[in-house]
């Protein structure tokens, strides 16, 4: 859990800052985000495999943009 300690002459905005800080670090929102709802074994297969095609996708399109452009 995320816990910061006011520090003397700290404003609450610097504080607010720090602690939106800290949580992005720690990955608590992305976790949160992945335990709100149940996937089914064969859901997260899948959802992962398209995931990965989607990737390799854009990798071939970067890979081959520069290629094109000395044409």
């Amino acid at each position: 859990m995320a816990q910061i300690h006011l520090q003397d002459g700290e404003t609450l905005d610097s504080a607010l800052r720090r602690f939106k800080r800290k949580v992005l670090q720690e990955d608590i929102i992305k976790d949160i985000k992945r335990h709100s709802f149940y996937l089914k074994p064969g859901q997260k297969k899948r959802i992962k495999s398209a995931l990965a095609r989607k990737r390799n996708r854009k990798k071939r399109t970067r890979e081959s943009a520069p290629d094109q452009s000395r044409a």
